[in-house]
């Protein structure tokens, strides 16, 4: 098992600078990987591209790239123009975000995500590998049949024919889809506990493409909270699980909150949504249960944490992506060795 470093986005408590140094010291560490994501704030590709000249070896992934908000060829542009300025270091993330920011923020209809994804990631493996992209299906065509639009391939040559691919995942279908035509999956609230029944989504997909799940990259983001006390650790956490299950979506449409109820937590999802959407957001992280916390995020001292990570590697895990829940830069480097220490002493790394 290999270790990640989830930045997420920049929010009001971080800056460009701060993500900066921790991705350099995720390097200096050997960490395989640093993620950035995007919502309707900053976006992935240009922290990604900054990164990539200051840094050495990790490789710079999308977490992700929403496909709602570029066409397939604009996002294959992107993809192979960081590949080129890191040196073959881009892994491409994507995701289709969800109805509120597709619809609300990009101007561009939620439904039918899965077929979308898969016409999606069609043209940007064409486009990659320099191929003439032509393409006739439901959500794009291209060229355009009626216009002066002619067939083209990218214009320069990339490091690489193949940009690795991820897609973040939550649903069964999703991660079916995800083992179908993809290099791996970014996964949320991934708990050992409940990861057969959606390795086994992801094992379909797999099948269906005639491919083993061995080779296949399980990139889950998992909160980590070094600390002697478990319970003052899960409380920083708290607020997090309370967003995702309770807030992120609709009522009728919020896929963490399904997940939740698909990992046995249904009746305390139900509570968290009803107190989140009520404002009540205090009362709905006090009403995440402590045991879905734990069991999604690594918290504790530094072999609390090692014994966790044993557990998420013989779960299926590939590469361990942490997210920082720390007070300050400092604080989140101090917390990125404790964690790389915590691999050697578990003895389940690369």
């Amino acid at each position: 098992m290999r270790l990640g470093l989830s930045l997420g986005y920049q929010t009001a408590w971080s800056t460009p600078a701060d993500h900066l140094a921790l991705a350099q010291e995720a390097d200096r560490l050997g960490y395989s990987v640093v993620w950035a994501a995007e919502a309707y704030g900053s976006d992935s590709p240009s922290m990604l591209a900054w990164m990539a000249g200051q840094t050495e070896r990790i490789d710079l992934g999308s977490a992700v790239m929403q496909i709602p908000a570029r066409t397939p060829a604009m996002t294959a542009m992107t993809a192979a123009t960081i590949d080129a300025l890191s040196g073959g270091r881009f892994r491409l993330g994507l995701g289709v975000s969800g109805p509120q920011v597709s619809e609300g923020w990009h101007g561009v209809r939620f439904g039918k995500p899965l077929a979308r994804t898969r016409e999606f990631v069609d043209i940007v493996k064409m486009a990659v590998a320099r191929k003439e992209v032509a393409y006739d299906g439901e959500f794009y065509t291209l060229p355009l049949p009626d216009g002066p639009g002619k067939a083209l391939r990218l214009g320069f040559h990339p490091p690489r024919e193949h940009i690795p691919i991820y897609l973040a995942a939550v649903g069964p279908k999703n991660l079916e889809l995800a083992g179908e035509i993809a290099d791996g999956w970014l996964g949320v609230f991934y708990a050992p506990e409940f990861a057969e029944e959606q390795l086994a989504s992801v094992r379909a997909g797999r099948v269906k493409a005639g491919k083993e799940l061995a080779g296949f990259d399980v990139v889950p983001s998992v909160p980590v909270v070094v600390g002697d006390d478990i319970a003052s650790c899960a409380e920083l956490v708290r607020w997090y699980a309370a967003l995702y299950v309770g807030g992120m979506g609709s009522r009728q449409q919020n896929f963490y909150n399904q997940l939740a109820t698909r990992m046995g937590y249904g009746d305390a999802a139900r509570e968290v949504q009803d107190l989140y959407l009520a404002k009540r957001q205090r009362d709905a992280a006090a009403a995440v249960p402590m045991e879905f916390i734990d069991r999604t995020s690594l918290l504790g001292p530094k072999e609390r944490i090692a014994e966790r990570m044993r557990e998420y590697a013989a779960a299926g895990v590939t590469t361990l992506s942490v997210t920082l829940f720390a007070a300050d830069r400092d604080s989140g480097v101090q917390t990125l060795r404790t964690v790389a220490e915590a691999l050697d002493l578990a003895g389940v790394g690369e």
